[in-house]
C-alpha cells in the first residue's frame, strides 16, 4: 500500500508541476534573471505549489490520523506555503515573510513542537524555560531563511532537502513516530520528482512556495526530532545550509556590511566558479558535503554530553569560512 501511495505522489508531482509550467505566464509565475541571478532567461517558477500541494493532500488522503493530530502543525505549513505563493506571483517585502513564519511558528508551539532543551554542555543542562518559545521562532526563521538562500543553483535546495528528508525518514521509522516517517517521506519523493524538471538545465524552479516551505517543514521535523536526537545532532543533520548562512553573516559583518544584504558570495556561487561554472558538477559536490554531514549527525544519536560535537561543529563552520575566504581571495571577488 505505501508503495503504491509513493508512485502516486510522484505522478501527481509531475502533473502538477508541468501544469504550472504550462500556465506559468498567465498567473505571473516567472523568474526574470537580474544582476544576482545564475540564469539568463525567463523562467517559469513556482513548482513549490505543486510539490507542496501534493504532499499535502496525500498527508490528508492517505494519513488523515496524522493531520488531525497535528492540525495545528499544518495549519502553520499552510501559512508559509500561502505567502510562498503570493511571493512568486507578486514578490513579498521580506518583513512580511518574516511575520508568517513567526505566526506560523506559534501553531507549531499549540502541537507541543518546540525546542525546550539544549543538551548538556559539559555537564551543564540547557533548559531554555520561558525563553523557549522565542528561541524556536528565532530557530525557525533562521533555517527558513538558511534554505530560502541556499536555493541558488538548479537542483541544489532540492537535493540538500531530499538528503534531509531522508535522515528523518529512517528517524521517524526507528522511533515509530509515523509524523515525521511519513511527512519526510512523501516530500522526498516529490520532490525527487521536481528534480525531473529542476535538475540543470532546469526547465522551472521551486520559488518561495517550495523554498520556504520546505525550509519550514524540516525546521518542523528538525525539531520534532529533538525527542531522538541531541540538538547538536540537528546541527549537523541540517547542515549546509545553516554553515553556509553563518559564514556569510560572519564576512558581511566583519566587512561592515549588513548580514541581511544580498550578493553572490554563498558556497555555490564560489564553488560554481571553482568548477569552471559547472552546474551539475557544484551541486554534486555540495550533494556529497551534505550527506556527510547528514551522517554524522545520525551516527552521534546517543552522545551524552553536546559540548564536543557543538565544539566539532564551530570548528567546521570556521574551517569552512577560512576555505571560502581563500577562495574569495583567488577568484577576486568582491565580497
Amino acid at each position: 500500500m505505501l508503495y503504491i501511495q509513493l508512485c502516486l505522489i510522484f505522478l501527481a508531482t509531475i502533473i502538477f508541476i508541468s501544469f504550472i509550467s504550462q500556465q506559468a505566464q498567465r498567473f505571473g509565475l516567472v523568474d526574470i534573471p537580474n544582476e544576482r541571478s545564475e540564469h539568463q532567461h525567463h523562467t517559469p517558477r513556482g513548482a513549490g505549489i505543486g510539490f507542496v500541494s501534493v504532499v499535502l493532500l496525500a498527508i490528508i488522503f492517505f494519513q488523515f490520523d496524522i493531520f488531525r493530530e497535528y492540525i495545528y502543525s499544518f495549519i502553520g505549513v499552510s501559512f508559509v506555503f500561502a505567502i510562498g505563493i503570493y511571493d512568486d506571483m507578486h514578490d513579498t517585502a521580506p518583513k512580511a515573510k518574516f511575520v508568517v513564519i513567526i505566526l506560523a511558528t506559534l501553531f507549531l508551539y499549540l502541537d507541543h513542537i518546540v525546542i525546550d532543551d539544549m543538551g548538556t554542555y559539559f555537564g551543564a543542562n540547557a533548559l531554555l524555560g520561558w525563553f523557549a518559545l522565542p528561541f524556536t521562532m528565532f530557530a525557525v526563521s533562521g533555517f527558513t531563511n538558511a534554505l530560502n538562500l541556499i536555493d541558488g543553483l538548479d537542483g541544489l535546495a532540492g537535493s540538500l532537502s531530499i538528503i534531509i528528508f531522508a535522515i528523518f525518514a529512517i528517524l521517524g521509522y526507528n522511533y515509530h513516530d509515523d509524523f515525521i516517517f511519513y511527512v519526510a517521506l512523501y516530500f522526498m519523493i516529490s520532490l525527487m520528482a521536481f528534480l525531473v524538471f529542476n535538475w540543470n538545465p532546469a526547465s522551472i524552479f521551486m520559488g518561495d512556495s517550495g523554498s520556504l516551505t520546505l525550509g519550514f517543514v524540516i525546521a518542523m521535523l528538525g525539531i520534532k526530532s529533538l525527542e531522538y536526537l541531541p540538538a547538536v545532532s540537528m546541527l549537523f543533520v541540517t547542515g549546509l545550509p545553516i554553515m553556509d548562512t553563518l559564514v556569510v553573516m560572519f564576512r558581511r559583518k566583519l566587512s561592515g556590511k549588513s548580514a541581511f544584504q544580498p550578493d553572490k558570495c554563498h558556497i555555490h556561487h564560489i564553488l560554481k566558479t571553482f568548477f569552471d561554472d559547472n552546474v551539475k558538477r557544484t551541486v554534486s559536490f555540495l550533494i556529497v558535503m551534505q550527506s556527510i554531514y547528514a551522517i554524522i549527525g545520525l551516527l552521534f544519536d546517543n552522545v551524552k554530553d553536546d559540548g564536543i560535537m557543538m565544539v566539532l561543529f564551530l570548528m567546521n563552520v570556521l574551517m569552512l569560512y577560512l576555505l571560502i575566504q581563500a577562495m574569495i581571495k583567488r577568484q577576486n571577488r568582491s565580497c
